[in-house]
């Protein structure tokens, strides 16, 4: 597999990740009604072992995928992973589904410098065009989402930008650890030790959800697996400077399931907003980004 084939599949995988991780945010807005936020964290994680596991198991076995050279990188990776997903449906049980993936567009723009030092990644001035453009998108959808009217929307304000400064240096991990750790294995660790994090809120009171609840958290789930294995995967093919501009195209998605499954209709900052950043991902899919991969494992063709 060539280098220009290895790009446009990463981009492809980031691409299907970003839209399985909005629907996801989608379930969890709606689980966020009745259920606590610590719960939806544990059976978002605990759920979403099953497919990993399957995954795991097509290619190639799950024994060989749970072998690894770096058992304190993966703990490290599951304990931020753990506490970014609690910040952030703590961010959508607060704030309408785009408003939260808004601030979450933050996390591309920190990871950039994160990536030039850690990794090595050169930006070139494509991606940085885009990221400009995708933070000037993203400051119009929290204009408008601080005119809204919901209870809590400070809290989920705080809770989505310490979730983008945790992801952040998550993506940056993810990336060297695909040095040495197949995508399976990052994926399988994160879910098992958010899991388990999680579970140490079940003191602080869960409940048993309705019929409606239950089917919100499967997806929640099913969806936050299958998303955490095409993003790993994209990692382990394409520079995160690369990437890093594709995930605003999730605000897309945001807002249509605000309008279809939630009944909130964006104002004109909003929409203003989405347009912007549909720009910023189409500039990082088209343009020559002049990034070149940092020091992560080329995977095999």
């Amino acid at each position: 597999m060539t280098l220009r084939d290895m790009l446009f599949t990463g981009l492809g995988l980031r691409l299907l990740a970003v839209f399985l991780l909005t629907a996801m945010s989608a379930a969890v807005h709606a689980a966020a009604d009745s259920v606590p936020v610590g719960q939806i964290v544990f059976l978002r994680s605990a759920i979403a072992l099953g497919p990993i596991l399957i995954y795991m198991h097509l290619r190639g076995g799950i024994r060989p995928h749970l072998r690894t050279e770096r058992p304190g990188a993966h703990l490290l990776r599951g304990a931020l992973g753990g506490l970014s997903i609690g910040l952030s449906f703590l961010s959508l049980a607060r704030l309408p589904v785009a408003s939260a993936e808004a601030l979450s567009f933050l996390a591309p723009i920190l990871s950039l410098p994160l990536a030039a030092l850690a990794l090595g990644e050169r930006v070139g001035r494509w991606a940085v065009l885009a990221c400009l453009l995708g933070l000037g998108g993203t400051i119009l959808m929290l204009w408008s989402a601080l005119e809204l009217p919901t209870d809590g929307a400070a809290l989920g304000v705080a809770a989505g930008l310490g979730f983008a400064l945790t992801m952040a240096v998550v993506r940056v991990l993810v990336r060297d650890m695909t040095r040495t750790e197949p995508a399976a294995s990052i994926a399988f660790s994160m879910a098992l030790i958010s899991s388990l994090l999680a579970l140490c809120t079940l003191p602080f009171g869960w409940v048993v959800p309705d019929a409606a609840a239950w089917r919100a958290l499967v997806a929640t789930g099913l969806l936050g697996g299958l998303a955490a294995i095409a993003g790993t995967e994209a990692a382990a093919r394409a520079p995160v400077s690369t990437l890093a501009p594709i995930e605003y195209t999730g605000l897309v998605w945001a807002l249509l399931f605000d309008v279809v499954l939630f009944a909130t209709v964006p104002g004109w900052r909003a929409v203003a907003g989405g347009v912007t950043i549909l720009a910023a991902a189409l500039i990082a899919t088209l343009a020559p980004t002049g990034a070149r991969p940092g020091r992560g494992r080329t995977p095999p063709a």
